[in-house]
């Protein structure tokens, strides 16, 4: 920390600082409203106002004009009050890149729900896992005991050998092969990593169904606190696999989202990113007590104090089947994702409203 302190102050002074540039929600709403005015409007913005006026908006790129999201696009439109303007008002005439960049928020919004799923089955290696390797053989020999807690190591230790192995072996051959400088898209990435995490749920389940059988087998059902005659490197695979979707999944979302952010939101493209995991221990902690109150009602709990007695395998199969569905809507969703694109040089045009219409 000292150090880091030290490199940190070296560098205070020579941090290059970009002054405030205004809200970028301002701009969101603006198209809203100028969208709603023109709502009767009928026609096409055959001229619009390419980039905005406002001395806030740092617009140096040219968003490419899509077809989605067709109603926004009044929002452009010229109409008879705007051509007998003077100046622009901002609330009834958008330009094409403020329009645009309310899509791409529009067009993120989908993703980022579809990604929550995986924040749910990321927080059970902090908490589940960690519940099933409490009540196994932790030592190793006779005067070491591993602490279940330590297992989550493997997770951090398979992204760091994964990492290396995706940029040098798997992006140059799957570039052969789709012709991509990235080997995948970037949504091609994130989908294998939901896909690799409801393999995750499975192996659990299948591990837990193990401990229990052999829970069974010692008369240990009713006895929680008494180890179960099973070696906790049976959980090392469920910890792996976690840490393979993660190096997928966790690396593709942040990517995503500050990649096709607008860029004067990057810093929401960030948030975004940080918000997955948070609203994704809310998602997790709602299907809990959801199914929570679905076994009162019918006299049993999946998730008790008595583990053995407990029906976690049963938790991990309706989590893996939630996983599923929601890795077939992110499928429906990301093919008909449109990524962010400029316009070339060249074929940019504006038109600003005159006196003469």
């Amino acid at each position: 920390m000292a150090v880091a302190l030290v490199l940190f102050l070296f560098g205070y002074k020579k941090y290059r600082r970009q002054g405030p540039l205004g809200s970028p929600f301002t701009s969101v709403a603006q198209v809203f409203v100028a969208a709603a005015r023109k709502w009767r409007v009928n026609g096409t913005p055959a001229g619009v106002v390419v980039h905005s006026d406002d001395k806030s908006q740092h617009e140096t790129r040219t968003l490419a004009h899509t077809s989605q999201f067709r109603c926004l696009d009044k929002a452009m439109i010229v109409d008879d009050h705007d051509a007998s303007c003077m100046t622009r008002n901002p609330w009834r005439l958008c330009s094409q890149n403020q329009v645009e960049q309310v899509k791409l928020i529009l067009r993120l919004i989908p993703e980022w729900m579809c990604c929550l799923m995986f924040a749910v089955v990321q927080s059970f290696f902090q908490t589940t896992f960690t519940k099933q390797g409490s009540t196994m053989v932790q030592s190793i020999g006779s005067n070491f005991m591993l602490p279940e807690a330590s297992l989550q190591i493997f997770v951090s230790l398979t992204v760091i050998v994964v990492i290396p192995i995706y940029d040098r072996v798997f992006v140059p051959t799957a570039r052969k092969f789709t012709g991509q400088s990235s080997g995948i898209t970037i949504l091609q990435r994130i989908g294998i990593g939901l896909f690799l995490s409801i393999i995750t749920m499975v192996v659990s389940g299948l591990v837990e169904v193990k401990r229990v059988s052999i829970a069974r087998e010692h008369n240990l059902l009713d006895n929680p606190k008494t180890i179960v005659p099973m070696r906790v490197w049976w959980l090392i695979p469920q910890y792996m696999v976690c840490g393979l979707y993660n190096a997928f999944a966790l690396v593709g979302i942040q990517e995503f989202f500050f990649d096709q952010m607008p860029e004067e939101m990057r810093s929401m493209g960030a948030a975004a990113y940080l918000s997955v995991t948070g609203a994704g221990n809310f998602v997790s902690s709602s299907i809990i007590t959801v199914m929570q109150v679905i076994g009162s009602k019918h006299g049993e709990t999946w998730l008790s104090d008595n583990i053995n007695r407990a029906h976690l395998d049963c938790f991990y199969w309706v989590i893996a089947a939630l996983s599923t569905v929601n890795f077939l809507i992110y499928v429906w969703i990301a093919k008909r994702f449109i990524y962010k694109e400029f316009e070339t040089e060249g074929t940019e045009k504006q038109t600003e409203p005159s006196q003469s219409g």
